[in-house]
């Protein structure tokens, strides 16, 4: 059988009501979340790693950081042939997109996570893990990269998103659809990404801040991380990247300080361009000197401006990684 690690990191999958704190919260160690499922062992050789407990909103760009090394240094001994991240799904993808980012294996990752915590009915947090394994050891799954598997479906970690607050089917891959689905007797790849980006980098740049713009938009908050010292800016333009122009001074001087201002659109489909030439469209901010980001979504542009930023000395050599699509 194939040796795969399980990385459990916590999340609603590791939670458990309880009534003196009046919620949810974590509990389960990874072999007590393994314990739901007895015939995964029949699937895999497993090998179990506590990384911690944590809910999704905990999960910071430096534990992000630690655990994207702990799995490339797992994954370079022979013995291992795949791994399993279970994580909080509220920010789940944003941990997978940047083990995507630092994945240059073709041994294959999946992350999986729960919408219910172990406490109440349906319980989907063993279903979904059973499907994680069977997703990377399938015959299928190597070269393809980091995976995010829930409710039957695979994902890719660079085009996932969690697209519900409550419901079990939240993660979507809402551009272009899921890679494959894990059916009864076998797992089904109708399609694979034609490229990934990879960025190989010792650090994050964790200076990079998220903005989504709004009608009347103005410049107050560029100038505010301009005295903070930030080193990239996300701009979540409307459409396909356009901005007020009440902003546009702010922008400016953003650019002129030398922080990278990345263009984001905060439409759920489609990519930034610059179709249109008007005063805070895209073709003005290219001009202006702002990057764009192709078709990700704000929140995995920041992480991939963290990523180029902390690959390179210079922001301006990190232009083309922020730019190489996906």
């Amino acid at each position: 059988m194939a040796r795969v690690l399980i990385v459990f990191t916590g999340g609603t999958i590791a939670m458990r009501a309880e009534a003196e704190a009046g919620g949810a919260v974590p509990a389960l160690g990874g072999e007590d979340i393994l314990a739901y499922d007895p015939a995964l062992r029949e699937i895999a050789e497993l090998e179990v790693y506590d990384f911690g407990q944590y809910p999704g909103p905990h999960m910071n760009p430096a534990r992000m950081f630690e655990l994207s090394q702990l799995l490339r240094r797992h994954l370079e001994r022979s013995d291992i042939d795949a791994a399993v991240v279970t994580h909080g799904t509220d920010t789940l993808e944003e941990t997978a997109y940047l083990t995507d980012l630092r994945h240059d294996s073709s041994k294959p990752v999946a992350f999986v996570g729960a919408m219910r915590h172990s406490s109440e009915l349906g319980f989907d947090g063993p279903a979904n893990l059973h499907a994680a394994v069977r997703t990377v050891v399938d015959g299928g799954a190597p070269g393809r990269g980091v995976f995010v598997v829930l409710n039957q479906l695979i994902h890719a970690a660079s085009e996932a998103t969690k697209t519900d607050t409550q419901q079990v089917e939240t993660f979507q891959s809402p551009v272009f659809g899921p890679l494959g689905y894990v059916d009864e007797d076998r797992i089904v790849w109708p399609r694979r990404l034609e490229r990934r980006s990879v960025i190989l980098g010792e650090r994050l740049e964790t200076r990079v801040e998220l903005l989504k713009m709004y009608s009347g938009f103005g410049p107050a908050l560029f100038d505010a991380l301009v005295r903070e010292g930030v080193k990239g800016v996300i701009v979540e333009g409307t459409g396909q990247g356009n901005v007020p122009p009440e902003c546009l001074p702010g922008l400016q001087r953003a650019i002129d300080a030398g922080i990278a201002v990345v263009i984001a659109t905060r439409c759920h489909h489609g990519r930034v361009h610059d179709t249109y030439a008007y005063e805070g469209s895209g073709r003005d901010l290219r001009r202006r000197g702002a990057w764009f980001c192709g078709w990700l979504p704000g929140h995995k542009a920041r992480i991939k401006l963290m990523a180029a930023l902390g690959a390179v000395d210079e922001a301006g050599q990190a232009r083309p990684l922020m730019e190489d699509g996906f």
